[in-house]
């Protein structure tokens, strides 16, 4: 029996939810409990008196109280805490308080403080949430997932929890993920959370300290490769389709190559996209446009070097050499304006460490045949960006400090307006901090950055530094594709997302302006970017909708907003 039902009586419909549950039952559920807010009718209807204070409250008093008692908190991981137990008590007032609080709350409960969250999960663990899916229960996935309360899901976010932002493998741990994502398919794109499921698959961690820390709630043992790895995934996404044939899969956080690998084998099997790879792609892909238009120079006149070839890395590539076929170039010369390097340097053809996907983004060795280096190795970034103009630098390479003084300045010989987004987070990973990026180019260069960072004075001028943040894109891509009821998700499909982040960016009427809009403007940008999703989706064949349906009516009808609603009982309490 389910918990609740709700009745829908018009597009701008009174909402009542139906629920059997009562006393203690009700308050522990968070999906239900208004706690202070039920109403006078309520506690009586619903055996309540006694485990409530008297006082009637509101949502909004409910709200300034969590703001207050967050304020106190004076760590990330004290706040990113104090937002896990809402979160656990109380659904509404949780996605209610971010989303009237999107730029303060947002770094607590997504990036940087979830980095943190997951280095120290096993503490702050209190209550079920999501699925554990753990190597030794590979046979009985399918019982796992039978449970009924799991009926209305059509979204899942998965990880393996071992390349966590930039902090590696954080083994179960890495669940802090795919719940943080989750929830902000909600509190920003508004994707009921009933219809959300965080999934860990746990197969081990070759992390020693988890593996020696008496309060880890992993699998104590060293992770599952090989064979056996990719029987156990492809385990787990058979009976996932099995249960849900329509289903959005969401990887996430999945080490190199098996990002890579696992959504190549997969995408064409069901409707599933990697958010580091293709939603980072999106959002870079989206901003740079943005950083273009203020340069005056069009993306087919720039030089980009992608320092750092993993799965983000060679996702971002990949779209900006489509990005520039679409400008007309042939897909020889897009990937010439492409400089891609791993650890040993430029990536160049004949490197033996180079992995299948970073092939593709290799230099030939006649192309450098006549630049100015030391010949040591592979050419650097330094002497990459001396000798090919480099006008783009993007990091992905979770290499804190890698963007020297050397290596800016040498970017500000080489453009104008030189594009710096050093993007690995969280912010200790970073490549380089924006007030010296700024400082070392006179204030000339467009910076963007993976985490949170304060504005930066310089000439006299306060400069807003946009966060190329995920959480731009794969909101509004997910509510897109759930409202299209898409079959699969397409290149075409996050070109659009892109295309619609950088058509909202402010630095198109004003080259002065921030190059992405505020994130208070998140839910707005979600419901924009679903737009363009469900449009794509519908001109590719790929929509189960009406093609002549009103799009805007359709995202109103679809979109969880998080208030309170009249409660009616049904059943009889047990």
């Amino acid at each position: 029996m389910t918990h609740q039902s709700v009745s829908h009586k018009s597009s701008k419909r009174k909402i009542i939810v139906h629920t059997h549950l009562a006393g203690l039952d009700l308050l522990l559920n968070a999906r239900l409990n208004k706690g202070t807010a039920f109403t006078e009718e309520e506690r009586t209807v619903f055996g309540l008196h006694g485990f409530l204070p008297p006082v009637i409250g509101t949502l909004e008093e409910q709200r300034t109280r969590r703001m207050k008692a967050l304020d106190r908190e004076t760590t990330a991981f004290g706040k990113y805490a104090v937002m896990r137990g809402l979160q656990d008590n109380d659904e509404v007032l949780f996605y209610s308080l971010i989303a009237h609080n999107i730029e303060e709350l947002l770094p607590v409960v997504y990036t940087p403080a979830v980095g943190e969250g997951c280095q120290r999960y096993s503490e702050i663990l209190r209550k079920p949430r999501g699925l554990f899916i753990s190597y030794k229960n590979r046979h009985i996935i399918d019982s796992i997932l039978a449970d009924s309360r799991f009926d209305k899901v059509r979204a899942i976010v998965v990880s393996d929890g071992e390349r966590i932002l930039g902090l590696g493998d954080q083994g179960a741990g890495g669940m802090g993920i795919p719940i943080g994502k989750l929830a902000l398919y909600t509190a920003l794109g508004g994707v009921p959370p009933e219809q959300c499921l965080p999934i860990l698959l746990d197969v081990g961690t070759d992390n020693e300290a988890l593996l020696h820390d008496p309060i880890y709630i992993g699998c104590q043992h060293k992770r599952i490769r090989g064979q056996e790895y990719d029987d156990f995934i492809d385990a787990f996404v058979t009976a996932v389709k099995r249960r849900w044939p329509n289903i959005l899969l969401q990887w996430e956080d999945f080490a190199g190559e098996n990002a890579l690998r696992l959504l190549d084998r997969y995408r064409d099997q069901l409707c599933t996209f990697n958010d580091d790879v293709q939603g980072t792609a999106a959002v870079t892909t989206g901003t740079l446009l943005a950083a273009v238009n203020a340069t005056g120079k069009p993306l087919s006149e720039q030089r980009i070097a992608m320092f750092g070839s993993g799965s983000a890395g060679v996702g971002i590539a990949t779209m900006l050499i489509a990005a520039l076929r679409e400008q007309g170039l042939t897909d020889a010369e897009a990937r010439s304006h492409i400089y891609a390097f791993n650890r040993n340097g430029l990536i160049v053809e004949g490197d033996p460490s180079l992995r299948g996907s970073q092939i593709p983004l290799a230099h030939s060795q006649a192309e450098i045949a006549g630049w100015d280096w030391s010949k040591n190795g592979q050419p650097s970034l330094l002497e990459t960006i001396r000798n090919a103009g480099i006008t783009v630098l993007v990091g992905t390479s979770a290499q804190p400090g890698a963007f020297t003084e050397d290596v800016v300045r040498a970017m500000a010989a080489s453009s104008e307006r030189p594009i710096i987004f050093p993007l690995s987070n969280p912010t200790s990973k970073c490549e380089a901090a924006p007030a010296d990026v700024l400082r070392w180019t006179a204030g000339r260069a467009l910076v963007g950055t993976g985490s949170p960072s304060a504005p930066v004075e310089i000439n006299g001028r306060l400069v807003q530094i946009s966060q190329i943040n995920n959480s731009y894109i794969f909101p509004g891509l997910a509510l897109g594709i759930l409202i299209s009821n898409a079959k699969r998700v397409t290149d075409g499909m996050l070109m659009a997302a892109a295309k619609q982040l950088a058509a909202l960016s402010p630095a198109l009427t004003d080259p002065t302006k921030s190059l992405l809009p505020k994130m208070a403007r998140s839910r707005e940008i979600s419901r924009a970017v679903a737009h363009a999703v469900v449009n794509q989706a519908v001109n590719e064949g790929l929509a189960t909708i009406d093609p002549g349906a009103d799009i805007d009516e359709l995202i109103g009808d679809y979109v969880w907003e998080p208030i309170y609603h009249p409660y009616e009982r049904v059943g009889t309490f047990f």
